[in-house]
């Protein structure tokens, strides 16, 4: 029988029973996450003292609204890298909106790696 990293190997099984179905549940379940933290962040940014302006509330809503379209679209071949850049523009407008809206980026970022992280382990 031939070691697991030679030729004719057999896949490695992760024990899941629909592995595929796991790992686009975790994605969409961190990017639905992500929606309605964003959601819940708009109100305690503007009373702890973030001057944010209509057009910047609706970026906040607009990224939000992108997150949760993105996590009904996870079976899409084109779903995770379109996440990965969701979390490059959530980290970009925080810039533009308030730094809490970067942190926000930073956590959500760590946790998108950490879904395509496990993705990568169980999927190969």
């Amino acid at each position: 029988m031939p070691a697991e990293g030679q030729a004719g190997a057999a896949p490695r099984r992760s024990g899941l029973k629909n592995p595929e179905a796991a790992v686009r549940g975790l994605g969409a379940g961190t990017l639905a996450l992500e929606a309605i933290v964003l959601l819940l962040a708009i109100q305690p940014i503007r009373i702890l003292g973030g001057d944010l302006r209509g057009w910047q509330i609706g970026l906040v809503i607009g990224l939000a609204v992108v997150a949760a379209l993105l996590a009904g679209c996870m079976r899409r071949p084109w779903g995770w890298g379109t996440g990965t850049a969701l979390q490059v523009a959530l980290l970009a407008g925080g810039l533009v909106v308030h730094w809490s809206i970067t942190a926000l980026g930073v956590m959500f970022g760590l946790a998108w790696a950490y879904a395509t992280y496990v993705r990568r382990s169980i999927l190969g």
